[in-house]
């Protein structure tokens, strides 16, 4: 079956559609994978060591602690390298970080930006250019690999199986993540959570709010379609396509599951979600991730 076919076979067998975002949101993996996967690769493959200290403060801003959170990989590489190179400490120490020129060219033209895709855009790249989306390429394979040897075993957030089992008695159930649809699949498998999803959509099926648009497809009613996240990027994709909204606060997760369990869904099922509950939730969600990194806002 064709990738993109997926949207429009799945069973659609309940009146709501409730998307759930993965890494951070419903597995406590975010931190594992960025701190032991993510970012000593980004050291190791782009020549780091350094102001390897830095490049740490960077990745782990723009990829935990930022409105960035929960991006694609390749757009999260490209801001980290633009803050890091931003840093006078870098500059001090004449650091050369890469621009990621022929990336960020590769970005401004690919709506789905994939191992796949990129894999494709260097069937037509020569010189420079070729030779920097090769390194990103070997980045991201390694980071895939080191998550498949080091990211294993790591539980839901307690009541996200309860809070899933019963949305699922009641909406259909799909996984929307920018993470490869391979690595969402043996987790969601692991811990028996696939039982209650029809639609597992990763970064090879495009972004988010496509995810939602496609898997929708004009078969739910207004209000009826729920987003779940902990990313401002999933907040985006919601908007994007007329969903709610609801957010799972970094550092927060379990008091967060706990409340779209005991209160949240039933405001969703019952059609009181939208407006004054759904507002005091983002607006509570949107002061935990800033746009200004600490090392700017610090007093001097």
């Amino acid at each position: 079956m064709p990738p993109m076919d997926e949207f429009t076979t799945f069973p659609h067998r309940h009146e709501f559609l409730v998307g759930i975002d993965s890494d951070g949101c419903a597995f406590d993996t975010m931190e594992l994978k960025h701190k032991e996967c993510f970012i000593p690769a980004i050291i190791r493959h782009f020549e780091l060591q350094p102001v390897a200290t830095y490049a740490r403060q960077a990745a782990e801003f723009v990829n935990l602690y930022s409105r960035w959170r929960g991006i694609n990989r390749f757009p999260a590489l490209l801001k980290t390298m633009e803050l890091l190179a931003a840093r006078p400490e870098v500059a001090e120490r004449q650091a050369h970080v890469p621009r990621l020129d022929a990336l960020r060219a590769w970005l401004e033209h690919e709506p789905k930006p994939s191992e796949p895709a990129l894999v494709a855009a260097l069937d037509g790249a020569h010189g420079p250019a070729a030779a920097e989306l090769r390194r990103v390429l070997a980045w991201s394979r390694a980071v895939n690999t080191s998550i498949a040897e080091t990211v294993r075993a790591v539980p839901p957030f307690p009541f996200v199986r309860a809070a899933v089992a019963r949305a699922a008695l009641r909406a259909d159930i799909i996984v929307v993540s920018a993470t490869p649809g391979e690595a969402l699949r043996r987790e969601w498998s692991e811990h028996g959570l696939a039982e209650f999803v029809a639609l597992i959509a990763g970064q090879e099926l495009g972004r988010k709010a496509d995810h939602l648009r496609l898997a929708a497809g004009g078969r739910y009613a207004a209000g009826h379609v729920l987003m779940i996240g902990d990313a401002p990027g999933d907040m985006d994709a919601a908007r994007a396509v007329g969903a709610l909204f609801f957010p799972v606060n970094p550092g927060r997760e379990v008091a967060s599951w706990r409340r779209l369990h005991d209160e949240a869904l039933d405001c969703f099922f019952a059609g009181n979600y939208a407006g004054d509950y759904e507002a005091r939730l983002s607006a509570e969600f949107a002061t935990l991730l800033p746009e200004r990194p600490p090392w700017e806002t610090a007093p001097a």
